[in-house]
């Protein structure tokens, strides 16, 4: 089932040299400013949330306001587990998290690439994921990463049709970020579609619908018995933390006001510019007639993101894990000669790191 490693080292050795490259030059940058850049790919903004629920635990449910329990557990996790097997600094520990889930990562959506198209728009679509604006969360104590792990490796064994590997690895999806909500339904209606069809009549496509949401539905419900109200999860991150879902109107609310007043900060064009090419790239997958697990992930992530109240300055960042919608631009670049292409790579690396500086050296707020 897994592509082996020999097959998928070019992609691996590629997101490597891209990522390596963005990460030299921010910690470069952050030198020649008197900062620590280590310090903050391990504790800048969610990455210090993080940080805090590997030390201290989750909080109790007695404050709303800025609650810890609004961070999906399974990161955390495995810091505090990487804490206790290696001689590093709990930061520097959640850091190396993120970096293997980063990998696992790239590993996976090599895959996905390879089993659609063809192995060199695997390649070409992991080294995309690490050349996006927002590619240095990828390299930071954030969830992004093994997130996009889970998701790309579940999304690989739908495609595949093995569904006990699609249900595991959404479960612990699930257990990550609360965007696994993009995912499930996916691998249930796929398993579901596979039953119908009669294609798999064993008790697997069965077992994939029920572990599919597990993970999420189960911190949904700890944090529910934690605060005393079956919409604990929620109202923390309603009345603590200002996010709700309205569909979209703050955003364009937001969008409205500073196209009318001319901000001057570039994250807000960055961001505006990730939203609308992500929106274009999820038409021309329709078009290119892309799997439809693929679509329907990608515009269930666009969905959540783009109707999200709040934050929406980390709304490109949220869209990260949308690997999918790479795939045209993957796929086209395949085609072209390989100095263009190389041309190409090198100026989307440039910019990147430039991205990646500016976000975490210069953005005050979360990226």
């Amino acid at each position: 089932m897994w592509p082996s490693l020999a097959m998928a080292w070019p992609a691996l050795a590629v997101y490597i040299l891209v990522r390596a490259t963005g990460v030299i030059v921010f910690l470069l940058w952050a030198d020649r400013y008197h900062r620590d850049g280590w310090e903050l790919l391990g504790t800048r903004m969610d990455g210090g949330q993080y940080l805090k629920i590997m030390i201290e635990g989750y909080p109790g449910p007695e404050t709303v306001f800025h609650n810890g329990m609004a961070f999906f557990p399974l990161f955390p996790a495995l810091g505090r587990a990487a804490d206790w097997l290696l001689p590093f600094p709990t930061s520097t520990c959640a850091i190396l998290v993120s970096w293997a889930g980063a990998l696992a990562a790239a590993w996976g959506i090599y895959a996905v690439g390879a089993h659609v198209r063809d192995r060199r728009t695997g390649v070409l679509l992991a080294a995309l994921w690490g050349l996006l604006p927002h590619a240095i969360i990828e390299s930071m104590a954030y969830t992004e990463a093994i997130f996009t792990a889970f998701v790309a490796w579940a999304l690989y064994a739908v495609l595949r049709e093995r569904w006990i590997m699609a249900g595991a690895l959404t479960l612990l999806a699930g257990l990550t970020r609360p965007t696994a909500l993009a995912v499930i339904p996916v691998v249930g209606l796929a398993a579901l579609i596979t039953v119908v069809k009669g294609r798999d009549r064993s008790w697997r496509p069965w077992a994939a619908m029920v572990l599919a949401p597990l993970g999420w539905l189960g911190y949904i419900l700890w944090v529910a018995q934690r605060t005393g109200r079956l919409d604990g999860y929620f109202y923390i991150q309603g009345e603590g933390w200002g996010s709700r879902y309205d569909g979209g109107v703050n955003m364009v609310r937001k969008v409205s006001e500073f196209l009318k007043y001319e901000a001057r900060n570039l994250d807000y064009y960055l961001v505006l510019f990730v939203l609308v090419a992500a929106l274009v790239l999820l038409a021309i997958s329709v078009i290119d007639r892309q799997p439809w697990q693929l679509v329907v992930y990608s515009a269930l992530m666009l969905v959540i993101t783009l109707g999200g109240e709040n934050y929406y300055n980390a709304k490109a960042r949220f869209l990260l894990p949308a690997f999918a919608l790479l795939l045209p631009v993957a796929t086209s670049l395949a085609r072209t000669k390989t100095a263009t292409m190389v041309i190409i790579m090198a100026t989307l690396a440039a910019a990147s790191a430039y991205c990646g500086v500016y976000l975490v050296l210069i953005w005050q707020w979360s990226p």
